[in-house]
């Protein structure tokens, strides 16, 4: 019946300021509400107080259907989840016209009130409250029959919505309407209890991917945090646990002194498709000189020669580390002498010292090559020197290089369960093999059919399946760079069309947990698909006692995406601080490139009614990270998710460069702005409540 009567208001509303001509002259909705409010503006201001009073009462209403589950939320995030109720609520109804409407008469039209909807709501019903008022006071004064007490809280013409009104809240109890700064407050504390206070001049923190170059790198993670980095990711997808224990020893020395606070978030694996192994290839490094067009070398490329485990310094950056077993005989090298050798591939080539530098632990040089050198373990340096010769250096044990198989539109590609495997290997005219990769989940073979899409690598390579049988799928690519594109191992695999689905924790990702809890401030939940998957982690968190540790839900599937209110619903019976990370590659793929900026865009705004802080993820200012060159796109993008509480760069040879250049983005004006300024439109997700 309540709901009748809500839905019979909104019908009258709608319909208000239709006309029979409206079809023959085109006029917009402002164009007739303006008329309106000439002929009769107090009946007006009623029927836009009327249609508030819905939007209130169907609020109101959704609360009440939810109180099972607002009674099951923590205590710390009740209030919390009763204003995601409130926005689901709102964004469940067609509002634009009100909007319209609330515009015209210079009042708040919503946007940007996703953190207090209620206590907004109730603020702009009292205002039109006071204006109907005051006209229907100054109308009746020659009147005494007709005149209407200022005290009295019900307008003119709009008594069955206020006994509406009072019947719910009497009925239901009244809805504790939090006050606008109580809300905003709220949110900033969520986002602090999970991310770590943020820095003088820049609301949003900085979140940068770290990996084995960590440790390899001993300056990198002091670079980082002092560049202005406020949380490190760690993915447990790769590496072991004995990098990750080194990685996050070195960011709580450098955090401590620096002075300057930095979380740790480990990502669990989960159930995600990679690419498997390859065979190791080769211990080789590739020194190449830079060439301009014709191919002519401009700059030498700079070699650090050195004991192995001795860095080169920070402010000089190498093309290549060579390290060489004798310390004696890098110490008896000299400015100006020739090194002599022969690379891989038995060409003759030499190398110049042209600089010694000695080192907090020994003694490293500078030299210069100007042919590219592929040098090998095991390389013999023989010193060509005027005066008396110097013994041979022999190349220590160099990493084995990156293997990867490069696929062209039209190629095969098969994906075999092979545990391991080495790229083939083609010669010029021999292309009749196809290229293959492992992935080791039967899961896959048995779900794929022939016709179905297949993407690798966040989208970058795209395909169709051709054949499926027990042990292999043929895929055909369909896009992929002019020059080929590279498939190397633990790239991700991506079926969207396919009925794959996965349920839970892996017994790895089991297995990490007792680390991250050991260890990190946070961790991260790959492809959370629905409330089960979050209900599983509230289990294995219970069952270690771990109620500080912070929980970030990733957001990377279509069910992810439907449903986050419910997965926020989830998570808030728990008191551990909580977030949300746009994971914007997988996003992509499994829902769609042209849906990815409409998606950001409703997470952002879901996570802002849930006073739940967002991480905006992938790609952000990747060709700066890799390059050292942004493109226009990615600033703008990087600006944008200044909305954001956190926004997350991966790794790159020049990522303290793209820290730097996101620093000042962040710190620029107009990224301070309230989030979110969006006309809000229905939104489907509602329907879940």
């Amino acid at each position: 019946m309540i709901m009748c009567q809500i839905l019979q208001i909104w019908i009258f509303f709608e319909t208000c300021c239709t006309s029979e001509g409206e079809d023959e002259d085109n006029r917009t909705f402002l164009d007739l509400f303006s008329e309106e409010l000439v002929k009769d503006p107090k009946c007006l201001l009623s029927q836009v107080l009327d249609k508030l009073e819905a939007v209130r009462l169907h609020a109101l209403a959704m609360e009440q259907w939810n109180a099972l589950r607002l009674k099951e939320c923590d205590r710390f995030y009740r209030a919390s989840a009763t204003n995601l109720i409130h926005y689901a609520a709102l964004r469940s109804m067609d509002i634009h016209q009100l909007q319209e409407a609330l515009s015209f008469l210079g009042l708040s039209n919503l946007e940007g009130k996703n953190s207090h909807i209620m206590a907004s709501l109730t603020s702009i019903i009292q205002i039109l409250d006071n204006l109907t008022h005051q006209s229907s006071k100054a109308e009746s004064k020659s009147s005494s029959d007709n005149e209407v007490s200022p005290n009295i809280e019900v307008p003119i013409k709009s008594k069955p919505v206020h006994d509406l009104k009072s019947s719910l809240l009497s009925s239901y109890g009244r809805s504790e309407a939090i006050s606008f700064l109580a809300m905003k407050s709220h949110a900033r504390y969520n986002a602090e209890l999970l991310l770590g206070p943020s820095v003088e001049g820049r609301k949003t923190r900085i979140m940068v991917t770290v990996g084995n170059e960590a440790v390899e790198d001993e300056n990198l993670i002091y670079n980082l945090i002092k560049s202005g980095v406020n949380v490190i990711r760690i993915n447990c997808a790769h590496d072991n646990p004995d990098i990750w224990r080194c990685i996050i020893k070195k960011i709580r020395s450098c955090s401590q002194m620096l002075e300057q606070p930095c979380r740790v978030l480990m990502d669990l694996a989960g159930p995600k498709l990679r690419t498997g192994p390859f065979k190791s290839g080769p211990n080789v490094r590739k020194i190449r000189p830079m060439k301009d067009a014709k191919g002519i070398v401009v700059a030498p490329a700079l070699v650090w020669i050195s004991p192995p485990g001795v860095k080169p310094p920070t402010h000089r950056s190498p093309d290549g580390v060579v390290p060489v077993d004798d310390k004696e005989w890098i110490r008896n090298l000299e400015v100006g002498d020739w090194l002599k050798f022969c690379d891989a591939r038995g060409k003759k080539r030499t190398l110049k010292i042209v600089e010694k530098f000695p080192t907090s632990s020994d003694v490293g040089c500078w030299a210069e090559c100007y042919e590219t050198s592929y040098v090998e373990s095991g390389t013999e340096f023989h010193v060509k020197r005027q005066k008396r010769k110097l013994g041979n250096g022999k190349v220590g044990e160099l990493s084995s290089i990156d293997q990867y198989v490069r696929v062209k539109t039209g190629d095969l590609l098969v994906i075999t369960r092979e545990p391991c495997l080495a790229p083939p290997t083609r010669s010029n005219n021999d292309l009749s093999s196809p290229a293959k990769v492992t992935c080791s989940l039967g899961l896959l073979f048995d779900s794929v059919k022939p016709g179905e899409p297949i993407e690798f690598d966040d989208g970058r390579i795209q395909g169709v399946i051709r054949g499926v049988n027990i042990s292999e799928i043929c895929v055909e690519i369909t896009q992929a760079s002019e020059k080929g594109s590279k498939l190397g191992p633990e790239k991700s695999i991506n079926v969207p069309k396919s009925n794959l689905h996965f349920e839970g924790l892996t017994v790895k990702d089991l297995m990490d947990l007792d680390f991250i809890a050991a260890n990190a401030d946070m961790v991260g939940v790959s492809f959370v698909n629905d409330v089960n998957d979050v209900c599983m982690l509230q289990q294995e968190l219970n069952k270690r006692n771990l109620k500080n540790l912070g929980i970030i839900l990733k957001i990377e599937t279509q069910g992810g995406f439907e449903r986050l209110p419910l997965l926020l619903l989830q998570a808030m019976q728990s008191p551990n601080p909580l977030g949300v990370m746009i994971a914007r590659g997988d996003l992509a793929v499994e829902c769609g490139w042209d849906r990815l900026a409409e998606m950001q865009e409703e997470i952002l705004s879901i996570c802002e009614a849930a006073h739940i802080p967002p991480i905006w993820a992938t790609q952000v200012l990747e060709s700066l990270a890799k390059s050292g060159l942004p493109t226009r796109a990615e600033i703008t993008d990087a600006a944008v998710g200044g909305r954001a509480d956190c926004v997350m760069l991966n790794k790159g040879r020049h990522i303290i460069k793209a820290v730097s250049t996101l620093d000042t983005i962040l710190r620029s004006t107009w990224t301070q702005q309230p989030k979110m300024k969006a006309v809000l439109k229905p939104l489907l997700l509602s329907s879940l409540f």
